[in-house]
């Protein structure tokens, strides 16, 4: 089989129709690039150039395979800067999930930022929760997860992207819409729209544990697992609720958002988490991209134990 070098020197022939300067264009001496032609036509079994003493001139055969060996020179030209933006993270396919909260403000931002500073790279987004993300990095289903919790494992590090306040939720009609802002007290005996304890453990635990510092006792009438069936029940006139602020965003007519004074400003966390040995060189260029976007360059990684 001939090779790319006999095919570039047969071009640059058939292009000068002069060897002595196909030559110096290819920075090479003519003997050598003689034998590159005649390798060539040996290979092909077939005449491409016509040569005397003071002329070249194509062939038919060389006439029809000029064109052909172009397109393979230029299919190689591309297929190796393909492979080079490939290895260096400039291109190539990352398999990113995310909790439904993420996508109402911070996963926007970074989509955008990711087609702004990556342009090359295909992302492909799967909804899921927590737990679901991490049994599909571990499975290598995923190669990054926005998560509510770090991943309690030494093979994956995870490093914190956001904080945001929680927020209530309260229905136009309720008394408590009136307010500039609310305390803890005053959801003490009120409904309240509480998270899963099993699919929406992190805001669970997290609520559970902001009403129990302060001593405040809601009267719990339901669970729910997504942010956006808690605001419809709210706007139900069923409970409050309290909810990440950047559901907000979500903009549920007959629901009224609200400010909240508690000891922790911003105890909604969401973490990027992604697998030590992950060799998709994509995800060093995403993460680059993403903490240079949020700030966190120079923070550590945290293979912080998961929350009960």
């Amino acid at each position: 089989m001939f090779e790319f070098s006999q095919l570039r020197c047969f071009v640059a022939v058939a292009e000068e129709l002069h060897f002595g300067r196909a030559a110096t264009r290819l920075s090479m001496t003519q003997p050598p690039l003689s034998r590159q032609v005649q390798l060539l036509e040996h290979h092909l079994r077939t005449q491409l150039l016509e040569r005397t003493s003071r002329t070249v001139k194509l062939t038919p055969a060389g006439r029809a395979f000029l064109p052909e060996a172009r397109r393979l020179l230029s299919l190689a030209e591309s297929a190796a800067f393909s492979a080079r933006r490939v290895a260096s993270g400039d291109a190539g396919t990352l398999n990113l999930g995310f909790t439904a909260a993420s996508g109402y403000n911070y996963l926007p931002g970074l989509i955008s930022a990711l087609r702004s500073r990556l342009p090359g790279v295909d992302l492909i987004l799967k909804e899921l929760v927590t737990t679901a993300q991490v049994d599909a990095l571990m499975s290598k289903q995923l190669d990054v997860g926005l998560v509510r919790v770090p991943v309690d494992h030494q093979d994956f590090a995870s490093r914190c992207v956001l904080r945001e306040p929680l927020i209530a939720a309260i229905p136009r009609t309720h008394p408590l819409a009136a307010q500039p802002f609310l305390a803890l007290g005053d959801f003490e005996r009120q409904p309240f729209i509480m998270y899963s304890p099993y699919e929406a453990q992190y805001l669970h635990n997290l609520v559970l544990s902001v009403f129990g510092r302060a001593g405040v006792a809601p009267r719990y009438v339901q669970n729910m697992s997504q942010i956006h069936s808690i605001l419809a029940l709210v706007r139900a006139e069923m409970g409050l609720a309290l909810v990440p602020e950047a559901a907000a965003a979500l903009n549920f007519e007959g629901v009224v958002f609200k400010a909240v004074q508690m000891e922790l400003a911003k105890p909604v966390e969401l973490f990027l988490a992604w697998s030590r040995t992950n060799d998709n060189p994509v995800l060093g260029a995403f993460l680059e991209t993403v903490f240079a976007a949020s700030g966190t360059a120079g923070t550590e990684d945290r293979p912080t134990p998961r929350a009960d």
